[in-house]
């Protein structure tokens, strides 16, 4: 049964590496450890391509395959009896790709094991808190991780096969095309197979999130009030790049505790549905006191659970912004958070550098609405005052200005979206 599992896993990582690729911006610093001893451990959500990105910057030392969402691998008795079968099929091979083996019983010690006896290993996992807990407490200092979400723009418009060219973009029928594929990514997102396929997010991403909810969590953890998680899930999926109070939160949807439901709060971002952002403060206690902010892995999931009929483009960009800042590898609760003046006026982020904050970033879809601009500004020179700040931006839809603040010494940098997800 195992010969049969891995000779059938074979053929399909040979489909999967004859078909067409859009290259990834990991690419290149996965390719400097692939023929490093350091385990190599590619984390992000299911469907994001982890996978098939592995295969191509590992497609030099073809690497003997195993993919542990197949229930028939995941209840080995003898792991040595999977290596046996690998070697019948790849040969002698020492390079390894175990997918999705956060799965596999007890895979620390065996991969552990692996590379004492000199295997060059590559994993994949679509858990971001167990997976890196467990890789912390096992494999502290022999693994580099590598997080690979759905596409930035940048990947997006390689698969539209959108070729950027600075002098082309002054063009208007160049731009036009450009703030259409803009509109089509914000609104469906950047799931590889929603983007190369052209599938509606609305049948695909709806069934990955039930999926997800399923068996990356109410099985996994044995969760008893299943109902409780779909609850939670819908409701944030319904007010997401909004302030949440946990305790208001867990009043409304009925949780006996606040405890609970920042469990399955925990679960939602263990499966990569959701991140929690948490307001800045300089003490940490703080931080953790007051309301938190939630966004997605993907503007997909807006359009795929069909919870808003007109889905609000002011939320979403700035959900977009977000995962933005995280695929330039900025790290949610430590150097990127929101913010609240003294006054109470918001900044959508900050980031920081060691312990200086050193942006400030509004997103604002449309800045002619009445009062909108003067209301960005302010929160920005507030918020830059009490953190010693200058570097002020407004990210917009596609309105481009550097502003001077009278009688603040500030500049406010107005940038496009398009132009701002390009430079990061």
């Amino acid at each position: 049964m195992i010969k049969e599992v891995v000779i059938r896993q074979k053929e399909e990582m040979e489909t999967l590496l004859a078909k067409p690729y859009v290259p990834r911006s990991r690419t290149r610093y996965a390719e400097k450890f692939a023929g490093d001893e350091i385990i190599k451990v590619v984390t992000g959500p299911r469907r994001a391509g982890k996978s098939l990105f592995s295969l191509h910057f590992l497609r030099k030392s073809a690497p003997a395959y195993a993919n542990f969402d197949d229930e028939r691998l995941i209840t080995l008795k003898d792991y040595d009896e999977l290596l046996k079968e690998l070697h019948a099929c790849y040969g002698s091979k020492k390079q390894l790709l175990f997918d999705e083996i956060q799965n596999l019983p007890g895979w620390e010690l065996f991969i552990n094991r692996l590379q004492r006896q000199g295997y060059n290993i590559t994993l994949t996992g679509s858990n971001a808190r167990l997976l890196s807990g467990e890789l912390a407490t096992s494999l502290t200092g022999r693994y580099v991780p590598i997080e690979i979400l759905p596409f930035s723009f940048m990947e997006f418009l390689a698969a539209e096969k959108f070729e950027l060219d600075s002098q082309k973009n002054l063009l208007p029928e160049t731009k036009g095309r450009m703030l259409g594929l803009l509109e089509q990514y914000l609104v469906n997102g950047g799931f590889p197979e929603v983007v190369v396929k052209k599938l509606e997010p609305k049948g695909y991403l709806d069934t990955l999130m039930d999926s997800l909810i399923l068996k990356d969590i109410v099985k996994r953890y044995s969760v008893r009030l299943s109902a409780k998680i779909y609850d939670l899930h819908g409701y944030l999926l319904n007010n997401f790049a909004a302030e949440c109070s946990f305790r208001r939160l867990a009043a409304r949807l009925g949780f006996k505790s606040v405890t609970t439901l920042e469990k399955y709060i925990g679960y939602l971002e263990e499966a990569y549905l959701i991140y929690v952002l948490q307001r800045y403060s300089n003490k940490a206690a703080e931080r953790l006191g007051t309301p938190k902010k939630i966004y997605l892995v993907d503007n997909g999931y807006v359009a795929a659970a069909g919870v808003q009929f007109s889905p609000d483009r002011g939320r979403l960009m700035e959900n977009l912004v977000f995962g933005g800042l995280l695929k330039a590898g900025r790290e949610p609760n430590r150097d990127l958070f929101y913010y609240k003046t003294r006054n109470g006026r918001e900044v959508d982020f900050i980031t920081r550098k060691g312990q200086a904050v050193d942006s400030l970033i509004q997103a604002a879809y449309n800045l002619d609405a009445p009062g909108t601009k003067e209301r960005e500004v302010k929160a920005l020179i507030e918020a830059g005052r009490e953190l010693r700040c200058s570097n002020l931006s407004v990210i917009t839809w596609d309105h481009e200005e550097i502003m001077k603040a009278r009688g603040k010494g500030k500049e406010i940098n107005f940038i496009p979206l398009w132009k701002w997800l390009i430079s990061i």
